[in-house]
């Protein structure tokens, strides 16, 4: 198996006016994610990348052209999962195609599905690619709720290296990384990182990361080496920089952070809010504050 460890930015996706990806723009988020952020890998076409507002064709062109500018220079995980699974399978191709290191999969959203048809979304993903799965569990946003039990049945699968574990659940988490320690997990809630690197998860996939990726190296590492005091002071700015951004609008606020930077991130894609821009002095102040 691949070392796929660490922190990844899960990617933001630059869009213009009439809804198209902005590729140069996203060339400059690629490259400042590398350079500047200094991330272990990108998260591609998850929440934060806008994914269930796209196409299949601008997914399809997100994948390839953020392969074409990374190369083999960090760790790459395409999420596929749709609750098309006709489009889950052939992006899973498609990724795998490309040379993605591992495939990731939301648990499909909004109708009710029982257990079994979860089971058989991720079974039939895997068997038409082959490819290592990221089972992507965020139950606020999905409603979907996974025992622990049927972690272990999904988890039989060779194939299904880990999960992106976005919950507040620290109970479960513990009982996760006690259970399954040769299956790897990563961190979803970039402000709760130094409570899950201190359970012993293996990385964290979050959208701050893409403006604030060397304080979180910084504090998964002190975490990981039991400086909690030290950890957690930068948590706490990091938390401060988290809530503003909520409370300006999460992706707005990321990309007007990478604008003031220079960095052409575009907008949001309807109907999606564009940035408010009365409020450019704070996003302003934040960047100077934190040095982000």
């Amino acid at each position: 198996m691949k070392d796929l460890k660490g922190l990844y930015s899960a990617l933001l996706i630059p869009f213009d006016e009439n809804g198209e990806v902005k590729e140069e723009g996203l060339r400059q988020v690629i490259e400042h994610n590398i350079n500047v952020s200094k991330i272990d890998g990108l998260y591609v076409n998850g929440s934060s990348g806008e994914n269930f507002l796209l196409n299949t064709a601008q997914k399809k062109q997100i994948f390839k052209f953020v392969k074409e500018v990374v190369g083999d220079r960090v760790k790459l995980i395409a999420q596929i999962g749709s609750l098309d699974l006709n489009e889950a399978v052939e992006l899973a191709k498609y990724a795998t195609e490309l040379g993605y290191d591992s495939l990731s999969a939301v648990t499909p959203f909004y109708y009710p599905l029982s257990f079994n048809e979860i089971k058989h979304y991720y079974k039939t993903i895997i068997d038409a690619t082959d490819n290592s799965m990221i089972l992507y569990y965020i139950p606020f946003l999905t409603g979907v709720k996974i025992s622990l039990d049927q972690f272990a049945e999904l988890l039989e699968d060779e194939k299904v290296i880990g999960v992106k574990y976005t919950a507040a659940d620290f109970y479960q988490l513990e009982r996760f990384r006690k259970r399954f320690p040769n299956k790897l997990i990563w961190s979803g809630f970039d402000e709760m990182l130094v409570q899950a690197a201190i359970t012993g998860v293996d990385g964290a996939i979050g959208s701050t990361y893409n403006v604030n990726g060397q304080r979180s190296q910084e504090i998964f590492r002190l975490a990981k080496e039991g400086k909690v005091a030290e950890a957690y002071e930068l948590q706490h700015e990091a938390n401060d920089v988290i809530e503003k951004v909520l409370e300006l609008g999460l992706y707005q606020t990321l990309k007007e952070i990478l604008k003031v930077k220079g960095i052409d991130a575009g907008t949001c894609k309807k109907p999606m809010k564009s940035f408010d821009p009365a409020k450019l002095a704070e996003v302003e102040k934040l960047v100077k504050d934190y040095n982000l």
